[in-house]
This record gives structure tokens, C-alpha cells and sequence, in this order.
């Protein structure tokens, strides 16, 4: 009987298995009529996306890979010290093979959710993790990063014209009601805090137990410099000559002043943008980044190259490492789930946020009557 009940079954998955494919190739041919219908030369943007790849020497392009990797795992290895030190033994591998999904996965989905994604896999992975004490190893991840953004981004509103129009236009024209609307957002924040903190008290002190765990390494300047520190300082001087490599391939100028630019440019756009990687936004800014040093057609090929490539790269090296860490099926799991659990969290957020809405509206509403 149960065997007679699996071979429907399978036959199921399959039928299921071939329908996605069929879906996948109409859905294909749709957007290529839509596009052809519409005047759009998809076949004209691969030839010239293939020329653009070609039109610089493989050497530039494999340093650029290189250095990438150097990036990831010089990064890879200071979130290992930090959960390594927080909750005893701990598989550099496995920890390496997440940030490297979360990596890939910032490229392909919008918003950082990878980002998500990585604090998930790294409490399930580790047998004592949890949430609250990875989100606090991610802020003891984070202090370089901030430090160390400030110089660019600073560098980039004082010295690139053009750059705070591209999505801060009502800021610069509006400075007083830009401030007005920041005092009182902090203001909101704060009697909202008030108003939760009977609630949450009891939460927030388990919270803070478990994050003060996640963070222990901060305890020890040592430490935190030897092995948190100075590797995100080596990640962050390999991305900055992974920019210098695909900028000397179009032959732009490579200086500290113009890497500033390009640096600070691309982390803005990151930061504000809900696109996948920051596609078409990182354009933008390195244009107006590069302006006056190179041309806005040399500026957006290095950009879209640069990201291409180590988007294309921070995807198979994931994979690869997925893989040698948890196996095929092992990898497919941990990844489907930990995205599926980010996005489940991220929904939990707007509907307890819905419901509290809804609760004051119902309390207005009956204080009224």
C-alpha cells in the first residue's frame, strides 16, 4: 500500500518538477515579445554587456576575483573570532560558507536581506547561538565598518558636486524641516519606547543577557583587535584595490582622492537603495562620483562591470563553499530556510506593527464614543 502511494507521489514531484521549467521558458518568451514589442534591443544589451566584459584583459579580471575572495574572507574570519570567542568551538569553514551566502545574497536580493539571512544561519548552525547574541556579534562586526564609512562618505558630500541631489534633493533645499522632521522622529521614538517599556522590560533584560554573550570579545581589546579589527582591515583595503584593479582597466585615473569618491558613492547607493545590489543606483553615483576624472560612458562600464563580476564570483564561490561545508542537500536546506525564517521575521515585524496600529485606532475609536 505504501509503496503504491510513493510512485504517485513521485510522479507528482516530477510533473511538478517539468511544470516549473515550462513556466520558467513561457514566462522567458513573454518578456522577450513584451521587449520586442516595445522596442527594446535585448539582444543589442548582451552584445554590448559580452563587449564591455571583453573589452579589458582577463588579468584584470581575475585579480579583481582574488581580491574579492581576499575581501570575503578576511571578513569571514573576524565574524568566526567573534562567534568563536562568544560560544567556544565553532567550524571556521561553516562560518565562512554563510558569510559568503550572505554576501551572494546581498547581490540578488533587495534591501541587505542577506544580511538576515546570515544572523539566521550562524544561530542555527551553532549549537549555543542565539538570535539576540548574533545580532549583538553583528554590531561588534559592524564598529570598523562604521568608523571607517564615515571618512568616504564625508569626503563624498564635500567634495563631489551633484552627489546630494542625486536622491537628497529636498534634503539640501529643506535643510530646517529636514531637521524638524529628524527631532521629531527622535521624539516619537522616544515616547514610543515609554509607552512599550513596561511590556518589554522582562524581554529586553533576556535580550540583553543573551546579546552581552553574543558580543564577549569586546571585553578584550586584544582580542578584538587581533582578530576582529585587523582582519576587517584587510577585507576593507581588498575591496578598495578590487575598485582600483576594474578602474585601472578603463583607464581611469586610480588616486586615493578618486577611490574616496568611488568608495563613498557606492556605499551611499548601497545604503539607500532597495534594488538588488544597488543595480542601476550604483551607476548613478559613480557617474556623479567620477565626474570631471572620466567619462560618464567609461564610469558606468567599470561600474557595471565591477559589479557583474564579483556579483557572478560571490555567487559560485557561495556555492562552492556551501557546499564543501554542508553538502548539496545539506546547503539547499540551511539556505531555503534561514531565507524563508528572515523573511518570516520580517513579516512578524509589520503585522505586530499592524496590530498595534489597529489596537490604538480601536482605543481612539472607543474613548470617543
Amino acid at each position: 500500500m505504501s509503496a503504491a502511494a510513493a510512485a504517485p507521489a513521485g510522479r507528482a514531484g516530477k510533473h511538478v518538477h517539468w511544470k516549473r521549467w515550462l513556466i520558467g521558458v513561457l514566462t522567458i518568451v513573454v518578456i522577450g515579445a513584451l521587449a520586442n514589442l516595445l522596442g527594446w534591443d535585448i539582444a543589442g544589451w548582451f552584445e554590448q554587456l559580452w563587449d564591455t566584459l571583453t573589452g579589458i584583459s582577463v588579468w584584470y579580471l581575475l585579480a579583481g576575483i582574488a581580491l574579492k575572495t581576499l575581501q570575503t574572507t578576511a571578513t569571514a574570519f573576524a565574524w568566526y573570532s567573534i562567534v568563536h570567542f562568544a560560544y567556544g568551538k565553532v567550524s571556521f569553514l561553516q562560518v565562512l560558507a554563510c558569510y559568503a551566502a550572505s554576501v551572494a545574497l546581498n547581490t540578488i536580493l533587495p534591501a541587505n536581506l542577506g544580511t538576515l539571512v546570515l544572523l539566521v544561519m550562524l544561530s542555527v548552525v551553532i549549537a549555543a547561538a542565539t538570535f539576540a547574541g548574533v545580532l549583538a556579534g553583528y554590531a561588534v562586526e559592524k564598529i570598523f565598518f562604521v568608523v571607517i564609512g564615515a571618512v568616504p562618505y564625508l569626503y563624498l558630500f564635500l567634495t563631489v558636486s551633484g552627489s546630494f541631489n542625486i536622491k537628497f534633493g529636498w534634503v539640501k533645499t529643506h535643510p530646517w524641516g529636514t531637521a524638524i522632521l529628524l527631532i521629531g522622529a527622535v521624539w516619537l521614538i522616544v515616547l514610543v519606547v515609554r509607552m512599550l517599556w513596561p511590556r518589554l522590560e522582562d524581554r529586553l533584560e533576556k535580550w540583553w543577557s543573551q546579546a552581552k554573550h553574543g558580543g564577549q570579545i569586546l571585553g578584550h581589546p586584544g582580542a578584538y583587535f587581533g582578530r576582529v579589527f585587523v582582519p576587517e582591515t584587510i577585507g576593507w583595503l581588498a575591496g578598495l584595490a578590487g575598485t582600483a584593479v576594474f578602474l585601472a582597466a578603463y583607464g581611469i585615473p586610480v588616486s586615493f582622492h578618486t577611490l574616496m569618491r568611488v568608495l563613498a558613492g557606492n556605499s551611499l547607493a548601497n545604503v539607500t537603495s532597495a534594488t538588488p545590489g544597488g543595480a542601476g543606483v550604483n551607476q548613478a553615483f559613480s557617474v556623479a562620483s567620477l565626474k570631471g576624472i572620466a567619462s560618464s560612458t567609461d564610469a558606468t562600464a567599470y561600474s557595471v562591470t565591477q559589479q557583474i563580476v564579483t556579483t557572478a564570483w560571490s555567487i559560485v564561490f557561495a556555492i562552492g563553499l556551501m557546499a564543501w561545508a554542508f553538502g548539496w542537500t545539506g546547503a539547499k536546506k540551511l539556505v531555503g530556510d534561514s531565507v524563508t525564517q528572515a523573511k518570516e521575521k520580517e513579516a512578524e515585524q509589520k503585522s505586530e506593527h499592524a496590530a498595534k496600529k489597529e489596537a490604538k485606532h480601536a482605543k481612539s475609536a472607543a474613548g470617543q464614543s
